[in-house]
């Protein structure tokens, strides 16, 4: 099962982007976010950083705490109140996490068994709670009303994505709007508000604070959309995930939604069989990744991905030129890139 079949390859030659660069410039800050991470994952109660330092400790690539350094970097701060937020914002992140393998019924995390899978949904959902609390904590001991403001609703957010992913799981027919707000408040949320606080910290005009935000939401639909697309690619594996877990689960993504739009009456029967009520075969998910090829929901899927990177780099604009703007630039092209 190869990757995305169909999709334009005919991109310019050369250097495949990363987040190398952006890695590079915020190193230095990223080891003392890190160590803030394991300072304030532990607790007394033994079983609280046993477990999330399992989930941590499997490594990822820290995009979102990165972002809110990055971002304080481009806007010139020179404290330290940045280092605690980033930390706020992996937490969060981590938590969500713990929570969505617990829905999702995953077994696998960042190709390891998932937190649930080895200890348990009560253990997962309990410690996953106790990473938002500490999350707030970090908040809090920062001394901000607007960033307390910005991540608290950022988090009210997420979970109000979660539900909304809850009502159109199994449901062929829900609309891409639907699917877009599910990735917006889910995914592109806390891309945005983990940017948005850099900028808060450095005291930057509103803005600044409002085009940082930007980015960070656009980039974080895009990744979401490109996630989507690489959950139908053998590229899966390389990122600790099986192929077609969305399939298994009856989770409706753009592809899935394309797919059954553009289908004859025969196929649409198809996909509610298979996803409205999870009666799956074993040969069903070549025939969804040949459903989706042939109406080229994949390949669009992309270029919606594009479009939002695009709209994404647009919002840097305001920004003078620089290493780390660059560096952010490359990061919106290495999300997109992904599915390649």
């Amino acid at each position: 099962m190869g990757i995305v079949v169909g999709i334009n390859k005919d991109r310019e030659s050369g250097r495949k982007p990363s987040i190398d660069a952006l890695q590079r410039l915020v190193g230095e800050d990223l080891q003392k976010v890190n160590q803030h991470i394991l300072t304030h994952m532990q607790s007394p109660v033994a079983l609280i950083p046993q477990l999330a330092s399992h989930l941590i400790a499997a490594g990822g690539k820290r995009l979102r705490p990165m972002l809110t350094l990055a971002a304080a970097n481009l806007c010139g701060y020179t404290g330290t109140r940045h280092i605690g937020l980033s930390a706020c914002v992996e937490f969060i992140h981590t938590a969500t996490l713990l929570h969505d393998d617990v829905v999702d019924e995953s077994e696998l995390r960042r190709g390891q068994e998932s937190a649930n899978a080895v200890w348990g949904n009560q253990a997962s959902v309990l410690v996953g709670d106790f990473l938002f609390s500490r999350a707030f904590q970090l908040m809090v001991a920062d001394g901000s009303l607007s960033v307390l403001k910005i991540l608290s609703d950022a988090s009210a957010v997420i979970a109000e994505g979660e539900v909304l992913q809850l009502m159109t799981a199994n449901d062929p027919q829900a609309s891409e709007e639907a699917y877009l707000e599910v990735i917006r408040s889910k995914t592109a949320t806390l891309f945005a508000a983990a940017s948005r606080v850099g900028a808060v910290v450095a005291d930057r005009p509103s803005v600044q604070e409002e085009a940082l935000e930007s980015f960070g939401m656009n980039l974080g639909i895009a990744f979401q959309l490109i996630d989507d697309v690489l959950d139908y690619s053998a590229k899966q594996a390389q990122l600790g995930k099986t192929v077609g877990d969305d399939f298994r689960e009856g989770k409706v993504t753009l592809p899935l939604i394309l797919a059954w739009r553009r289908g004859s009456e025969e196929e649409r029967e198809f996909w509610r069989r298979t996803i409205e009520r999870l009666d799956q075969t074993e040969d069903d998910l070549e025939t969804a990744i040949g459903l989706m090829t042939k109406h080229r929901s994949l390949n669009d899927t992309v270029e919606r991905a594009r479009h939002y990177a695009s709209i994404a780099k647009d919002s840097l604009g305001i920004f003078p030129d620089g290493d780390m703007k660059s560096a952010m630039l490359e990061v919106v092209d290495f999300c997109v890139e992904r599915a390649y």
